[in-house]
C-alpha cells in the first residue's frame, strides 16, 4: 500500500517507518511543524529560546537524517495557524475555566489525524501511519482502536478523541513491539539521530517547559488565598489557581502548618484555592462523574457494554464503571470504588478488555449524588459566614 507516516525526529516514528518500508509498501515521509516559539510569543519559561537551533527545527534535522538512512522521501508541512487555532486555542480556554485539559489529546484529534490524515487521503495515499503504541483490531469488517501490546507505553488513552473513520485507514508499526525492541532495531540500524535520543515530554509538540511560566505567556497570574477546608483558614498564598490541578501535592509552599497538602477544589472567581490536608485525603475521591462530548469508536453504539473499564487520566489502573448512556455523547460513569482525582477538563477513556470504546471530557464530578466542586465552595460559605 501507499503510506505516509509521520516522521518527528523521534525513534518511535522512526522505526516505524522501517518496519512499512521492510513489510512491502510505498512509503512516504512527512514531518509536521506545528509551533513557532518566537510567533506564539513562548517566551518565559522557554529553556532553549536563547538556543541557535530550536527544539522543532532539531527534530527535523533528526527526521531528515533517518529518511536519507532509510532511503524514503521526506516531506515537511506546516500546521502552526492550526495547532494554535484547533489545540492551543482551546487548551487555554479551558485553563480560563479552572479546568485541565490535554493537550495530547486535542492534538491528536484535529492535527494528526485530522488536517495530516486528509492531506494523505487528498494527496491518494491508501494509509497514514504514526509511532503511537496502539494497534487496531479487524472484526466484523471494522477496525477497532485497541491496545498496544506494551502496556507501559500503551498510548491509546491519548487516541480516544480521534474520528473512528481514520483508523479505518491507520497503520501503527509498533504495535506489536515493546520499547526495548524498538531501540534495539534502531541502533541496529544504525539511525543515530535517533536510536539514543530521550522520549519527548512535556505538552504536545510544544515540548518542555517550566508550566507555571509558560501559562503565564498567555495567561496572567494572580496571587490569592490558599484556603484549608476543614478549617476555612488561610494556609498559604497561591500564585494563580489556573496553575493547579486537582490532586496536586507539590509546589504548594504551605510552610505555616505542616503537611502534606493536595489540592481538592478551585474557585475561580473568587481566586481561592482548596486544599486538605493528608488526613482528610476523603476530600479527593468520588464515586461518579458526568462525562460530555464522548467520541465512540465502535461501529454499532448498541454494542457498547454497561459494565466496562475506564481509566480517568493516563497510566491510571483500569477502573471498573457502569455506564448510563444519556444521549450519543453523554454517559454518567458510576464506580463502585470511590476515586481520587478526577478532574473535570480531563478525559474518561473507556475499554472493553483491550478494545478502545472511546472517551469524553469530564464535565462534573459527583459524591453521594453531589457536585464535589459545589460541595468544597458551599462548605467554605458556610465556614466563612460562620
Amino acid at each position: 500500500m501507499k503510506v505516509l507516516v509521520g516522521l518527528s525526529g523521534g525513534v518511535d516514528s522512526a522505526v516505524a517507518a522501517y518496519l512499512l518500508k521492510k513489510q512491502g509498501h510505498d512509503v512516504t515521509c512527512c514531518f509536521m511543524r506545528n509551533w513557532d516559539s518566537f510567533a506564539n510569543n513562548d517566551i518565559a519559561g522557554n529553556p532553549t529560546i536563547q538556543d541557535d537551533t530550536c527544539p522543532q527545527e532539531q527534530d527535523y534535522m533528526d527526521a531528515l537524517a533517518v529518511a536519507k538512512k532509510l532511503d524514503l522521501p521526506l516531506q515537511r508541512v506546516d500546521y502552526i495557524k492550526e495547532y494554535w487555532d484547533h489545540v492551543f486555542t482551546t487548551f487555554l480556554e479551558e485553563y480560563k475555566k479552572g479546568r485541565t485539559p490535554n493537550p495530547d489529546i486535542l492534538c491528536n484529534k484535529y492535527i494528526k489525524f485530522d488536517s495530516f490524515y486528509k492531506r494523505a487521503m487528498d494527496l491518494g495515499f491508501d494509509m497514514v501511519a504514526t509511532g503511537h503504541y496502539a494497534s487496531t483490531t479487524y472484526q466484523n469488517n471494522f477496525n477497532y482502536l485497541s491496545r498496544a501490546l506494551d502496556q507501559n507505553k500503551d498510548q491509546t488513552y491519548f487516541l480516544c478523541q480521534v474520528d473512528k473513520d481514520a483508523f479505518q485507514h491507520t497503520l501503527f508499526p509498533l504495535g506489536n513491539l515493546e520499547k526495548p525492541e524498538v531501540r534495539k532495531i534502531a541502533k541496529e540500524l544504525e539511525l543515530d539521530s535517533v536510536s539514543t535520543k530521550k522520549d519527548s515530554t512535556g505538552i504536545c509538540f510544544i515540548g518542555e517547559r517550566n508550566f507555571r511560566q509558560f501559562l503565564s505567556n498567555y495567561l496572567p497570574s494572580k496571587t490569592g488565598k490558599i484556603v484549608d477546608i476543614d478549617t476555612g483558614k488561610v494556609v498559604g498564598e497561591h500564585v494563580g489557581v489556573l496553575y493547579y490541578t486537582i490532586g496536586q501535592r507539590k509546589g504548594l509552599n504551605i510552610s505555616t502548618v505542616r503537611g502534606p497538602w493536595f489540592v481538592i477544589g478551585k474557585d475561580v472567581q473568587k481566586n481561592i484555592l482548596f486544599v486538605c490536608h493528608t488526613d482528610h485525603q476523603d476530600w479527593l475521591y468520588s464515586d461518579s462523574c458526568l462525562v460530555k462530548n464522548i467520541n465512540w469508536l465502535v461501529d454499532d453504539a448498541y454494542t457498547i457494554p454497561k459494565e466496562c473499564t475506564a481509566k480517568f487520566r493516563y497510566r491510571q489502573k483500569d477502573q471498573d464503571i457502569q455506564l448510563e448512556i444519556i444521549d450519543e455523547t453523554t454517559a454518567m460513569v458510576y464506580y463502585p470504588q470511590k476515586i481520587a482525582s478526577v478532574t473535570c477538563g480531563q478525559e474518561a477513556v473507556f475499554y472493553d478488555g483491550n478494545i478502545c470504546l472511546g472517551g469524553g471530557v469530564i464535565e462534573e464530578v459527583y459524591r453521594d449524588h453531589k457536585d464535589l466542586n459545589q460541595t468544597i465552595l458551599q462548605t467554605y460559605e458556610a465556614k466563612n459566614n460562620g
